[in-house]
């Protein structure tokens, strides 16, 4: 048993990730369900011999150091990963590798909603892909980036931790960098860019006050800024933003965010009836009603306000998504209802 062969078996499999833990066989995770694979279960002697095959000496240092590693890795015979080594009980080594696809697919590809095709034509502001961990955020944005890249001449900068999909440069001129290698932090990486004349910049995650308050000033100051928070809405990603900041600074931050946002996009990958997984959006686009919800901090009305004239204002709900889907015979009830944020909404809607 080696790594190459086990993630082989990620692409013959159509699967998204590859887990290594010790006492298991080695598993796969398909259209969101793990599934173990034929294979004898791995011990910690195993699994640390097949993972060091991958790393350089300052990896490995970095590993037995920090007990954590993330990196990213290609093999042109199989495809590109991203992978997480880490440490359990016992000190025994684990690792998760994610499928990174290499061609990177296309808003049609993704039957992303049309709306998404008016979110790149901004010259500046602040348009945030926000979900749980494997929610496809970054799928999304290398299709919102691919499609700039085939229509703009724009430099564009990448600050992720580690990157995953690598741009072919067609129209646009990319910049890749690694958190770690390339630059101490994600608010380092932003505030240094602002002097390397961009004009995009995508940051991976928004992990803390400093690179919050730095994305909100780019997108203020006339660049178009593509970031990531772990959130499972609009409000909720809002709220999380503002949170961020303590007492007096809360008030600027709201003001600032009320100029600088355009749009907040929501997604969930649900089972497909059949096969396969579909992502459920909800988007909210930045209009003069919704600034003056988060100038005014009255971040609870913004919901109902994603629900008036949405054929002019090209905003939709996750309920109203779910409903669609629904509708369609794309999505189960029962899934919709487990992954909703507003289950008891979606049942009265639906009736239940």
């Amino acid at each position: 048993m080696n790594i190459k062969a086990l993630l082989k078996n990620v692409v013959n499999y159509k699967a998204s990730d590859l887990h290594i833990v010790s006492r298991s066989e080695p598993q796969i995770r398909i259209d969101g369900v793990l599934v173990p694979l034929d294979m004898d279960k791995l011990d910690g002697v195993a699994i640390e011999e097949m993972c060091y095959t991958l790393l350089s000496d300052k990896q490995k240092k970095a590993l037995e150091e920090d007990r954590e590693l993330d990196f990213a890795l290609e093999f042109p015979d199989i495809g590109r990963f991203r992978a997480n080594y880490y440490y359990t009980m016992n000190g025994e080594l684990a690792a998760a590798f994610r499928i990174i696809p290499i061609e990177i697919p296309s808003l049609e590809d993704l039957r992303c909603p049309p709306i998404f095709k008016d979110l790149i034509l901004r010259e500046k502001g602040l348009i945030l892909v926000t979900g749980p961990t494997g929610s496809g955020k970054s799928t999304t944005l290398a299709a919102l980036l691919n499609e700039i890249n085939i229509s703009e001449s724009k430099h564009i900068i990448t600050v992720e931790d580690p990157v995953e999909f690598v741009h072919t440069n067609k129209k646009s001129l990319f910049s890749h960098r690694n958190v770690g290698t390339d630059t101490k932090s994600f608010a380092r990486g932003l505030k240094f860019s602002l002097r390397e004349d961009l004009d995009i910049i995508l940051v991976g995650e928004l992990r803390d006050t400093e690179t919050i308050s730095t994305a909100i000033t780019a997108a203020e100051t006339g660049h178009l800024v593509f970031a990531t928070l772990h959130t499972n809405s609009a409000v909720q990603t809002i709220n999380r933003i503002v949170d961020s900041f303590e007492g007096a600074e809360q008030v600027q931050v709201r003001n600032m965010l009320s100029t600088s946002l355009y749009a907040v996009i929501s997604q969930a990958l649900l089972p497909r009836i059949g096969s396969g997984r579909v992502a459920i959006h909800e988007i909210l686009i930045n209009n003069s009603a919704i600034a003056n919800l988060i100038r005014e901090n009255k971040l609870h009305q913004i919901y109902s306000q994603m629900q008036l004239n949405q054929q002019k204002t090209g905003m939709i709900t996750q309920t109203q998504s779910m409903i669609k889907n629904l509708n369609a015979k794309i999505i189960s009830k029962e899934n919709a209802i487990r992954f909703s944020t507003q289950p008891q909404e979606l049942m009265n809607s639906i009736g239940i």
